[in-house]
C-alpha cells in the first residue's frame, strides 16, 4: 500500500485533490440513482444498486485522501 501511495504522491496527486473528488462523487451518486429510477422500468432495485455502486466512490476517495495526508506529514 505504501508503494502505491508514494507513486500517487510522486505523480502529483495530493490529499486535497482526493478529498475534492470524494465530495464531488456524492452528487453523481444521487444523480445516477435518480436517473436509473426514472429511465428504467425495472423498479427501485436496480436504481438502488447504481446509487450504491457510485456511492462507494466517496469513502474510497476519503480513505485514499487520509493515506496521502499521512504520507505528506512524513
Amino acid at each position: 500500500m505504501a508503494v502505491m501511495i508514494r507513486k500517487l504522491h510522486d505523480a502529483g496527486l495530493r490529499s486535497e485533490h482526493v478529498y475534492t473528488a470524494a465530495l464531488a462523487s456524492i452528487g453523481p451518486s444521487v444523480l445516477s440513482w435518480a436517473t436509473s429510477l426514472k429511465a428504467e422500468s425495472v423498479g427501485t432495485d436496480r436504481a438502488d444498486r447504481w446509487g450504491i455502486f457510485v456511492g462507494e466512490w466517496a469513502p474510497t476517495f476519503f480513505g485514499l485522501g487520509l493515506a496521502l495526508s499521512q504520507y505528506e506529514r512524513v
